[in-house]
């Protein structure tokens, strides 16, 4: 009989929907008799619920960070510490999740693969109390791990690093239950692509570094300042610009006058982001983990710019102590410490060369053939 495994994610950034897109396109590939369901479970709540839990985020991050870096941070205590927060906090979203609860009950899976938390908590919940029985995967999404990643019951985590691995053991999470598989990222990145061919499909020119610039899905943060401070670069470069589903930032950034000694390309959304990857030298972007992910995949370095607080924070230490990124903490010094990277090829080829150590490119397999082994005999 053919497994059915349950994909679940929350639409709070693109990297969950992400993740859980790789963990479908894995099983798929592993297994393709097997019956794959990939559900966004903000897909099946009220429009009130999904605009505090969804929209509240991206709000907090354009206008303010540091109070999403201060909940972070005040969510990653001890339960007992914030126990009538918690239990208010399960509440709401358990009676706003009440279609997905039914779901849960009305349909037999072998096995849940959670890449958010939001679902794992709902589901834990219910084990408790005797509503289901179905076994339930965490996979965590950033270099570090934090407590809201913990959801007793729950037969498995995935965690990027050895450092998140210890977390979640210092929140009890057995050490046996806990499997360092990196972050999942779509199974294309680990197919091996030559940077001098990507390139050349491209169009871009070969006698210069090629920088790509991320903006995110969503095209958020100071992008145009960004690619300005790429542009006053005095030696010549090839840059790549995506702006994601932002249709308005990429019509301002085509209309930015462009010195000749550099050649650009300016890109919304689209699906050759492996090949951008392969073909770039240094990726500049927010550190978001699947983002990440796939940049040390490919083996391009990284500078990183305008982090979160919070999660992308922690995430850019994990990099920086693991020499695989420069951080710009100013727009001003973008061009400096950029020059300084490009003109040390030395440096340049370590911090390569550190990416490709830290990239995880089968992740998603990992992930998937656990869930199809598990609870097999």
């Amino acid at each position: 009989m053919s497994r059915r495994i349950l994909v679940l994610s929350a639409s709070v950034g693109a990297g969950h929907l992400r993740a859980a897109e790789a963990v479908e396109a894995a099983l798929r590939q592993v297994a393709p008799d097997a019956v794959v369901k990939n559900l966004d479970v903000l897909e099946l709540t009220n429009a009130a619920f999904r605009r505090v839990y969804s929209r509240t985020y991206f709000e907090l991050v354009n206008k303010a960070p540091h109070v999403l870096g201060y909940v972070y941070d005040l969510l990653d205590q001890p339960p007992s510490a914030r126990r009538k927060a918690d239990r208010l906090r399960l509440l709401v979203e358990r009676l706003n999740l009440r279609r997905f609860s039914r779901l849960l009950r009305s349909e037999s899976w072998d096995v849940i693969v959670n890449t958010h938390f939001l679902p794992a908590e709902i589901i834990a919940a219910m084990r408790r109390r005797d509503e289901i029985a179905t076994g339930q995967l965490t996979v965590t999404t950033d270099f570090e791990t934090h407590r809201l990643w913990v959801n007793q019951p729950c037969e498995h985590y995935f965690t990027a690093t050895e450092e998140g691995a210890a977390y979640l053991a210092h929140w009890g999470v057995p050490p046996g239950q806990i499997t360092v598989s990196g972050i999942p990222i779509h199974p294309v990145f680990s197919e091996a692509k030559s940077g001098r061919e990507c390139r050349a499909g491209l169009g871009l020119a070969d006698d210069r570094p090629v920088i790509l610039q991320l903006a995110g899905g969503f095209g958020l943060g100071p992008v145009e300042k960004l690619f300005q401070g790429l542009l006053s670069m005095a030696g010549p470069l090839a840059v790549i610009v995506v702006s994601g589903r932002n249709e308005e930032l990429q019509r301002r950034l085509e209309q930015i006058e462009v010195p000749p000694r550099h050649q650009v390309k300016i890109l919304g959304f689209t699906t050759q982001m492996d090949e951008l990857m392969a073909a770039a030298d240094v990726v500049l972007s927010k550190p978001g983990g699947l983002t990440t992910s796939e940049v040390l995949a490919r083996g391009a370095a990284l500078m990183i710019a305008n982090p979160i607080p919070g999660q992308e924070a922690r995430n850019s230490d994990f990099l920086l102590e693991n020499g695989a990124a420069i951080k710009v903490n100013n727009i001003a010094t973008l061009p400096y410490k950029l020059a300084k990277l490009l003109d040390d090829p030395a440096r340049l080829a370590g911090m390569k060369a550190n990416a490709r150590r830290l990239g995880r490119p089968q992740a998603a397999f990992d992930v998937a053939r656990f869930a199809l082994a598990w609870g097999q005999p």
